[in-house]
């Protein structure tokens, strides 16, 4: 763990500090290895989610009634922090199975719900997903979702296809999003934890991307795919709720997924600009490359405050409750860590100069990673539009 960037002090206890150092350790000595073949062959190894359940860093903030750790929602995200700085394809597939389908299975669905899925996400022997996006719905996922639940019998029919969802390949368990009242637009939504062994599941493409290639993004389709409807999250027609429940912690754990990896491109940029030498002295002792450097690590810093802060906030804040101030401050923190993201990988390639700009390397491979972080999880004009409506008082359009 590089001396710049520990997480030491601001508020953690020792017992987070500990969990970090113990997840960083594990991450670079397990995980980086498997980084260069994950990118080159768009390659998952299926062992990951099952070592991570045996190092306990699945559930982290599930009970331990449930098979989770115990802990709370800062500690989870300093495990993606720790475990995106040294693979970040697989700090993006944590993040969506941990957060974007564990935690909202627990704490949205019943008490059978719970306990027949969250054992398993919790020991890494089941994996989950969330599906939400599809192809003609991106920012706007809510009001032009096309995919739809009919009740039948004791069971939902579902019909639709998702898209540019991570895990998709892999996953046991996806969190799905359908209209149970499609005439009711937003407010017809229900949520459903659906097994991807169901007879009219099936994987209709995995995507290849520019960045993250090792973590698995596919379009899924359902074609009169039956889930019990004791599989149904909270109330009918209230998925917005489940929806709208996650979104604060969601954004708070993308921007410590950046947070990861612009820790790694500068401990990467600094070693470089050490150990490169031209016209007989390190390119460090270049006032243009020290400046580089100074910029990257005050912006790091700056992003690492206000990661903490909002991620503390966030955790007091209890889940489901509708706060504008944690909303406008969780948004801005998402808009925020992408944009960081990208100018420190942008400065790293350029301080690395040719070699930045070879496919190989793993500065550019962390430079191609870092624009979705200014795309996904709602765009950054998506995280614009809500701190600024929420600042003026003005609904955006």
């Amino acid at each position: 763990m590089s001396t710049l960037t520990a997480n030491a002090g601001r508020g953690l206890t020792a017992d987070q500090r500990e969990i970090f150092a113990t997840v960083d350790a594990f991450a670079r000595d397990a995980l980086h290895p498997l980084q260069q073949r994950m990118d080159d062959e768009e390659w998952w190894p299926p062992e990951v989610f099952p070592r991570l359940g045996e190092q306990g860093f699945l559930g982290v903030a599930v009970p331990t009634e449930l098979g989770g750790v115990g802990a709370d929602f800062v500690t989870e995200c300093l495990v993606v922090q720790a475990i995106s700085r040294w693979n970040p394809a697989i700090g993006l597939s944590y993040a969506a199975h941990e957060n974007l389908c564990l935690d909202n299975v627990v704490a949205n669905g019943s008490d059978a719900v719970r306990r027949r899925y969250a054992p398993g996400l919790c020991d890494g022997s089941l994996v989950g997903a969330l599906g939400l996006t599809e192809p003609g719905a991106g920012s706007d996922a809510l009001g032009g979702m096309r995919t739809t639940a009919v009740r039948d019998g004791d069971d939902y029919v579902l019909n639709g296809t998702k898209l540019f969802i991570t895990n998709g390949t892999i996953a046991d368990v996806v969190l799905t999003y359908a209209k149970t009242s499609p005439e009711a637009g937003p407010r017809g939504i229900s949520a459903f934890v659906v097994e991807t062994g169901t007879p009219g599941f099936r994987v209709a493409q995995k995507l290849v991307k520019m960045g993250l290639r090792g973590s698995q993004t596919a379009e899924l389709v359902y074609e009169d795919v039956r889930v019990p409807a004791g599989n149904l999250l909270g109330e009918e027609d209230r998925g917005v709720a489940v929806v709208m429940n996650g979104l604060d912690r969601e954004r708070v754990v993308i921007a410590f997924n950046a947070l990861g990896i612009a820790e790694r491109a500068l401990d990467l940029s600094v070693s470089y600009a050490r150990e490169r030498e031209q016209f007989g002295r390190p390119i460090g002792a270049n006032q243009l490359i020290s400046g580089q450097v100074a910029d990257m690590y005050t912006e790091l810093e700056a992003l690492r405050s206000l990661a903490l802060d909002v991620a503390f906030e966030v955790q007091e804040t209890p889940h489901g409750t509708a706060a504008q101030q944690v909303a406008t401050r969780s948004a801005a923190l998402v808009l925020l860590a992408g944009r960081t993201l990208n100018r420190i990988t942008d400065r790293g390639v350029q301080i690395h100069g040719g070699g930045g700009y070879i496919w190989e390397t793993e500065i550019n491979r962390l430079y191609r990673t870092a624009k979705l972080y200014e795309i996904g999880a709602g765009t950054n004009e998506v995280r614009q539009s809500i701190v600024g409506s929420n600042l003026l008082g003005i609904k955006a359009r």
